[in-house]
C-alpha cells in the first residue's frame, strides 16, 4: 500500500482502485447471496444496501427531486410492494425506502423501480443526496420562485456524472426554498439556498457547513435565480478537489469548513465558478403554521396524508393515487415524511390520516437501521400526541446520535439510548429543547442526558403544560424567549423539582443566566423540597440524585 493510500479511509481506497461507475455494469451478474465487503461499499451509491445484522435482507432507497412524483409512479411501487410482500418507508429527504428485499428478488426490485421514471442512483453514499426543497414550492401562497426547475438544473449536474458517482469526500445535503414562510428549516444542509431580495430582485442567499447536530454558516453570497445550477456545480467541484479524505469522522463540509475557513472554500468556489460572488441580500423569511388543507395560489387546496410516522402501505398508495388521478392532483412527499396532494378543487374532506405525525419526524428505527437503538416508529407511543398536535410542536425522534431526524432542528428533541442508570437496562432517550431552528440561529440544547421512555410521556407532559401556562402561541418563540434565557442544568432541575413537588411552576422571561439568580429561583418556588439541600456549586448533583428518585426501578 503506498503512503498516499495510507493515509485515505477505506472508503476512499476503495475509490481508487476502482470507481463506482466502472463498477456499476456488475451489478446484473452479481451473486447477492455472496456478496464480498467491496461490493456492498458500491453498491450504496446505487440505492441497495443491507443492515450488518441483516445481511441477506436489502433496502432500496429510490432518489425523488423535490419530492415530487406522478400517481401512477406512486401506483407501480405499491404494486411491486404488493408482488414481492415489500415495506415502505418515507425518508426525512423527501425520498422512499423499499425494505424486505433478499437475495433472490432485490435485482428485479431494483430494476423495475429504475424503470419507473424514477432512480435509486446516488440516494446513498458518498454523493449528493436528494436535492429538497419547500413542499409548496411553486404553489403555496408566499412562495416567491419556483425551485423544481433549478433543482433539475443542479440534479442533471451531478447525476450519473462518472467524476461524481460515489465520489465525493462525503455526503452532501442540499435544500433550497423560495417560501417566504418556513414550512421546515432547511438550515441542517450542507449547503442552503434560502429565499432574499436584493436591489428589489428575489434571488437566494447561500448557506454552507450544516449538519444534524449543527445549523449553517452565511457565506455572504446572493445569487439570481438563473445563477443558482452553475454555482451548485463549482461548488460540489469545488468540494470534490478540496474536501477531506482521512477519518470518516471529519470528512463532512462542516469540518473542512473548522479546517480552512469559509472564506479559503468561497475561494476555491470562485475558482470554479465564472462570474464574482455579490455579497448577501436580505434574508426573506417568516414562520406560519399551516393547516392540512392548505389553500394555495389559485383557489386551489392542498392535503396533507399524515403517515404512520413515515411508514405506508401499498393499500394506503392506491387510495392516494386513485384520489391524485380523479383529482387531477400532484402528489409530493415531504421531508417531514407526510405526503401532500397538491391542486384540489374542493377542501379533502373524504381523506383522513392513520396519526397524528404532521411536526413528528422519526428516524427508521432498529426495525430497519442498525444505528438506532429503538423501534422509533413504536417509541412514539411515549409521546403526547394529542398536545403536540394540537400546538403543533416541531418534534425530532432519533434512534441514534447520527440525529436522521434532526433532532437539534426542532423544538423537542430525542435521541434514543440504552442505559443501566436507572436499574435493569432499559431503553430510553436524551432529550433537547429550544431550537430557534426557522431562522437557523441555533440548535437544541441537550436538557436531560438520559430519560427512561416510561417516564417520557410524564416529562413531556411537563414540559408542555408549562408552555401552555407561559401565554406564547408558539413553541420556538416561547423557546427563544423564556427556556433559552437559562443554563441547561437551571431548565433540568427545574422541571424535575416541579415533577417531584407535583407542581406547575411556569419560568418568566429574564435576561440573567448565573448561578446565583437561578439558585434563587428554585429556592423562592420549591421552599419545602429537600431537592435545595442537594445543591452545591452546581445543580448537578441535585440532578443526578432527584432524577433517580423519580425514575429508578
Amino acid at each position: 500500500m503506498s503512503e498516499v493510500e495510507q493515509k485515505l479511509n477505506k472508503y476512499e481506497r476503495y475509490k481508487l482502485r476502482m470507481s463506482p461507475y466502472e463498477f456499476f455494469p456488475q451489478i446484473q451478474t452479481l451473486d447477492f447471496e455472496n456478496l464480498g465487503d467491496a461490493d456492498r461499499y458500491y453498491l450504496q451509491d446505487f440505492g441497495i444496501f443491507s443492515a450488518d445484522f441483516l445481511e441477506d435482507e436489502f433496502t432500496l432507497r429510490i432518489r425523488v427531486p423535490a419530492g415530487r412524483l406522478t400517481a401512477q409512479q406512486f401506483q407501480s411501487i405499491a404494486d411491486i410492494m404488493t408482488r414481492y410482500d415489500l415495506h415502505l418507508i418515507l425518508t426525512a429527504r423527501a425520498g422512499m425506502q423499499i425494505h424486505g428485499m433478499d437475495p433472490e428478488n432485490i435485482l428485479d426490485v431494483f430494476n423495475q423501480i429504475n424503470d419507473l421514471g424514477l432512480t435509486t442512483w446516488q440516494s446513498f453514499g458518498d454523493n449528493v443526496r436528494n436535492i429538497v426543497t419547500d413542499i409548496y414550492d411553486g404553489v403555496g401562497q408566499y412562495c416567491e420562485i419556483e425551485t423544481y426547475p433549478i433543482i433539475i438544473q443542479m440534479q442533471e449536474k451531478i447525476l450519473k456524472n462518472p467524476r461524481y458517482v460515489g465520489m465525493l469526500p462525503r455526503r452532501i445535503s442540499v435544500g433550497i426554498s423560495a417560501n417566504r414562510a418556513n414550512v421546515v428549516s432547511l438550515f441542517a444542509n450542507d449547503l442552503y439556498f434560502a429565499l432574499a431580495k436584493k436591489d428589489g430582485v428575489f434571488g437566494f442567499n447561500v448557506y454552507m457547513g450544516g449538519k444534524n447536530s449543527e445549523v449553517v454558516k452565511d457565506a455572504d453570497i446572493f445569487l439570481q435565480e438563473y445563477e443558482v445550477a452553475d454555482f451548485f456545480g463549482a461548488f460540489v467541484e469545488a468540494f470534490f478537489k478540496h474536501g477531506l479524505r482521512g477519518s470518516r469522522l471529519k470528512t463532512r463540509l462542516f469540518h473542512l469548513l473548522e479546517v480552512i475557513g469559509m472564506e479559503k472554500f468561497k475561494e476555491h468556489i470562485q475558482s470554479e465558478y465564472t462570474k464574482k460572488f455579490e455579497k448577501a441580500g436580505e434574508l426573506q423569511l417568516e414562520k406560519v403554521k399551516f393547516s392540512q388543507n392548505e389553500k394555495l395560489k389559485g383557489g386551489t387546496y392542498a392535503f396533507c396524508y399524515q403517515t404512520d410516522f413515515a411508514r405506508i402501505n401499498a393499500k394506503e398508495i392506491t387510495l392516494l393515487a386513485n384520489y391524485a388521478s380523479q383529482h387531477n392532483a400532484q402528489i409530493r412527499l415531504g421531508i417531514d415524511q407526510n405526503i401532500y396532494l397538491m391542486g384540489l378543487k374542493e377542501i379533502a374532506l373524504e381523506l383522513n390520516s392513520p396519526k397524528k405525525s404532521a411536526t413528528i419526524l422519526a428516524c427508521a428505527g432498529s426495525e430497519y437501521c442498525p444505528y438506532s437503538y429503538w423501534n422509533i416508529k413504536n417509541e412514539t407511543s411515549y409521546l403526547p400526541l394529542d398536545k403536540i398536535s394540537e400546538h403543533g410542536i416541531q418534534v425530532g425522534f432519533s434512534g441514534c446520535a447520527k440525529g436522521c431526524s434532526r433532532h437539534q432542528h426542532t423544538d423537542i428533541g430525542f435521541i434514543g439510548l440504552r442505559t443501566n442508570n436507572f436499574g435493569a437496562a432499559e431503553g430510553g432517550a436524551r432529550v433537547f429543547l429550544g431550537a430557534e431552528h426557522s431562522d437557523g440561529n441555533a440548535v437544541g440544547r441537550m436538557i436531560f442526558s438520559m430519560v427512561p421512555l416510561q417516564h417520557l410521556h410524564s416529562l413531556l407532559t411537563l414540559i408542555i403544560a408549562l408552555y401552555e401556562e407561559s401565554g406564547y402561541d408558539d413553541f420556538e418563540e416561547y423557546s427563544r424567549e423564556v427556556l433559552n434565557k437559562y443554563s441547561e442544568e437551571f431548565l433540568s432541575l427545574w422541571f424535575l423539582a416541579n415533577l417531584q413537588t407535583d407542581k406547575k411552576v411556569k419560568l418568566h422571561a429574564q435576561e440573567r443566566k448565573d448561578f446565583e439568580y437561578e439558585r434563587s429561583l428554585l429556592e423562592k418556588n420549591f421552599a419545602s423540597s429537600e431537592l435545595l439541600d442537594l445543591i452545591d456549586d452546581s445543580f448537578k448533583n441535585a440532578i443526578s440524585i432527584v432524577s433517580k428518585q423519580l425514575w429508578t426501578i
